[in-house]
């Protein structure tokens, strides 16, 4: 995932679903590291790393940016 070709909006923890499935999360807009969102579970999500070799469990709450396809 290049961070470059991701449009960064901030994420609303208030929505039903804050995120979908697929979609990539980060600490920072454009930082790292950044997350791709496999599974929901609750206030949490499983994660994917960059590489996809790291699966976790980490509370949505934990980051602020959401991203998608870049126009």
């Amino acid at each position: 995932m290049a961070s470059a070709a991701i449009k960064w909006e901030l994420l609303d923890h208030a929505a039903e679903r804050p995120v979908q499935v697929g979609d990539v999360v980060s600490v920072e807009a454009g930082g790292m590291p950044i997350f791709r969102v496999v599974g929901l579970a609750g206030t949490k999500a499983w994660l994917d790393d960059d590489a996809g070799r790291v699966r976790r469990l980490m509370r949505l709450d934990s980051f602020r940016w959401r991203g998608g396809a870049a126009a």
